[in-house]
């Protein structure tokens, strides 16, 4: 196919393509600096004038709780702008394939574990992420619009946690796994005796290796046609305390962990039930050691381009 990835330099983007690239696909995207996804003109043109076969929505501005509360508007309009032009510019370009990412943050807080795609609108969100999740549940239901409307096949997939090689270090930004990465990695380097976690360290998180979620978003595209967002994840989960240890002894961080319980937890635990994904055939195959690892060696090579000295 000739597949067209929003946000090909992203994280997620970026190992898309590698993937595809890899299973003989021919691969099509630029980056933010070359494309403007929320001007909508220039988002039209660029899909009428490659028309692929398949665009794969991978492009969105994300971050971990502290963004996302100190953010609200960013976080809301502007993936509301880069999801609809893009979908929309598909439909102009009449584009077969469609795929858009949501994001597991959109179920409920209080969902039942773990949690099937039914819950979707079923309760709360977790406020910290709101903004986030409202953009994300707003992008899937364009996509169940269009299918409805104009009996579209496109489809949507709700990813868990996600982490790998390209993911954003910057700690006023980033999620939790690459924020821990770049402090204990500063600690170590500063010989300090103590890294400080916020929250009290109990609530339980899944985390997918972005180069198996690459490889299930090949498969669904060519193996799943449903109205409902199919859950991508791992099926294993850590409490942020333990992932704190895991990650200190990978990074060879030997002081100690402190919690601040004055900073939110967040979701008390979000595990995503991956039956429907399984019965296609899907696993993943990277455990979260051998992630971290990846992902650190990744961050030690690359440690001028994310500011780390």
């Amino acid at each position: 196919m000739r597949i067209y990835v929003a946000g090909i330099k992203g994280m997620v983007g970026s190992a898309i393509a590698l993937e595809a690239k890899a299973q003989g696909h021919e691969v099509f995207g630029k980056s933010s600096k070359e494309l403007d996804l929320t001007d909508r003109v220039q988002v039209f043109a660029e899909l009428a004038t490659i028309k692929p076969d398949a665009l794969i929505i991978a492009a969105a501005k994300v971050g971990g709780i502290g963004a996302n509360s100190s953010l609200p508007v960013d976080f809301l309009s502007i993936n509301l702008q880069i999801q609809t032009n893009l979908l929309d510019g598909a439909f102009a370009a009449d584009i077969t394939k469609v795929l858009f990412l949501g994001s597991s943050c959109i179920y409920p807080r209080l969902a039942p574990q773990p949690i099937p795609e039914s819950a979707l609108l079923t309760g709360e969100l977790e406020k910290s992420n709101e903004p986030y999740a409202i953009a994300k549940i707003a992008g899937l239901k364009l996509v169940e619009g269009y299918r409805k409307q104009f009996g579209r096949h496109w489809i949507s997939a709700m990813p868990t946690n996600l982490y790998g090689p390209r993911d954003n270090f910057e700690l006023e930004s980033s999620h939790v796994l690459p924020a821990l990465i770049h402090r204990f990695h500063s600690a170590k380097i500063a010989n300090a005796n103590e890294v400080q976690i916020w929250g009290d360290g109990t609530p339980l998180r899944e985390f997918l290796f972005v180069e198996d979620l690459a490889r299930a978003c090949l498969m669904l595209l060519e193996k799943y046609d449903e109205n409902i967002a199919i859950n991508v994840g791992s099926g294993d989960e850590i409490s942020i305390l333990e992932l704190s240890k895991l990650i200190a002894r990978i990074v060879g961080f030997q002081g100690q962990i402190t919690l601040d319980s004055s900073h939110p937890n967040g979701t008390p635990r979000k595990l995503v039930d991956c039956s429907k994904i399984s019965k296609l055939g899907w696993s993943s195959l990277v455990s979260l050691e051998d992630g971290i690892l990846k992902t650190y060696n990744w961050f030690l090579e690359n440690d001028a381009k994310v500011g780390i000295k």
